[in-house]
């Protein structure tokens, strides 16, 4: 949540979301409440001995990090990851 605080304090995010399912919980972050997530931050506790459990993942399903250590997987949005529109 301090994650969440300080983008929401520097006008970045505005909204969130959680939802749950058996095999795994989401926390989805968006610019405004008719949008799609900007992010999805994900536990899934079926890949925590393979990959991690935790995964933070773009609109477009790209994961950008995955990890065991949920602190060192929220690291990424720390660094200002941007979404850049569509040329075309």
């Amino acid at each position: 949540m301090a994650v969440y605080g300080r983008r929401v304090a520097a006008g970045d995010w505005r909204d969130y979301a959680l939802d749950l399912s058996a095999d795994k919980a989401v926390f989805s972050v968006f610019r405004r409440t008719s949008e799609y997530p900007l992010f999805r931050i994900e536990k899934c506790p079926g890949l925590a001995k393979r990959q991690g459990a935790y995964s933070v993942v773009a609109p477009a399903g790209l994961v950008l990090k995955r990890g065991h250590d949920l602190g060192r997987v929220l690291a990424v949005l720390e660094r200002g990851v941007r979404l850049v529109p569509a040329t075309g």
